[in-house]
């Protein structure tokens, strides 16, 4: 009985812990496999940016890997006088074959393959089965997008306005760097009011903007696009920044205002004993105590903003001299839909400066998010 007695917790503990250690497992490889399926692609789509605009169309991506292949080690030339709707001798290879067995491909037993090299001019390609990787790799693709020149194969340079893609770049960073600091700096002082200072209306006012956040973006950007026509703003950058600001601050101001009214009283108290003014507060204590919760949406904020395209299609419009890279990537989608040394080449200089603010403020992002769920 005492036996039973002690190994039963032994035995439901040894259950739990085997129950964890499953579902830690379950946990990381499903991690891992949605980790896998998003690389792969994004990973596909980046070695095709680099990859000439012939190999694009004839082969995948992952062409690039040593792989079984067959490739051409002589050509043979039929005389006109072989009729093609005969069989047609082949005595180099002592075979015959047929006219759709070439244009098709055929594996003769030896392990040679026959096939059209050009029918028209009654060619025959011989081929062996060879292990090769196409790493033929350039910068062209990239050269071509950020400066809207094509080169033709005689080295004749054109100009292709449509698929410069540097002016745009240049514009969406004018618009997204603003479009993310005015509204967290404007949350953090909201935030910082209603958690630490007391006037009338406080409570009604954070309602208020909490109750901003469950209107929808589309029904505001008629009346404010009458409002900016009327204010004659319309078409500019600032018309974007005050758009994304209005959209961004509700939840900008909520979020932070839960994580600054979360710090410590006594510290505040102790500054303003020390004769701290609140702004002196704000901007010695509050910002930079704050700062993994400012980085986390500041990196929401960005990447709202750069990868918009409805609020600029409408503030901003299509114009070339002011348009964005969203805008851009949609015309040269539509346009040179067939081009993907220009598609790949393009999405990847949307991503860089994304990819660049999302890695620098990581640890802050993290920080942030676990924030939180330690306090208390």
């Amino acid at each position: 009985m005492s036996t039973q007695a002690i190994s039963t917790p032994r035995a439901r503990a040894a259950s739990k812990r085997r129950q964890e250690l499953l579902g830690t497992l379950f946990v990381n490889i499903s991690l891992a496999v949605i980790c896998l399926l998003w690389t792969i692609p994004t990973f596909g789509l980046f070695v095709s940016s680099f990859r000439p605009r012939d190999d694009i169309s004839t082969s995948g991506w992952w062409a690039i890997f040593p792989h079984n292949e067959f490739g051409t080690d002589r050509v043979i030339e039929l005389p006109r006088t072989i009729a093609l709707d005969q069989p047609i001798a082949l005595p180099d290879l002592n075979t015959t074959v047929t006219d759709a067995q070439l244009q098709s491909g055929v594996t003769l037993p030896s392990g040679q393959r026959v096939q059209w090299e050009s029918r028209r001019r009654r060619t025959v390609a011989v081929q062996t089965s060879q292990i090769r990787a196409d790493t033929n790799f350039t910068l062209e693709n990239y050269r071509t997008v950020l400066t809207g020149q094509t080169r033709d194969l005689d080295g004749t340079v054109k100009n292709d306005a449509g698929t410069n893609f540097a002016n745009p770049f240049l514009n969406s960073v004018a618009v997204a760097i603003p479009a993310t600091v005015i509204p967290i700096l404007m949350a953090a002082f909201a935030a910082y009011g209603f958690a630490w200072m007391r006037f009338p209306g406080r409570k009604i006012l954070f309602t208020i903007i909490v109750a901003l956040l469950v209107v929808p973006l589309q029904i505001a950007l008629v009346p404010i696009l009458r409002d900016y026509v009327g204010l004659g703003i319309n078409g500019t950058f600032l018309a974007v920044w005050l758009a994304h600001t209005g959209f961004g601050l509700p939840l900008a101001t909520y979020l932070l205002y839960n994580y600054i009214s979360e710090l410590p009283r006594e510290i505040l108290e102790s500054a303003f004993l020390d004769g701290a003014t609140p702004f002196t507060i704000f901007t010695r204590l509050i910002l930079p105590l704050s700062t993994p919760a400012l980085a986390s949406f500041a990196i929401f904020q960005f990447l709202w903003v750069w990868n918009d395209y409805l609020v600029a299609l409408i503030f901003i419009g299509s114009t070339p001299n002011v348009q964005l890279l969203t805008m851009r990537l949609a015309d040269i989608v539509g346009s040179r839909g067939q081009d993907w040394h220009l598609l790949t080449a393009g999405a990847f200089i949307s991503m860089l400066l994304p990819l660049t603010v999302f890695f620098s403020l990581q640890r802050f992002f993290v920080r942030g998010l676990m924030a939180g769920s330690v306090k208390g």
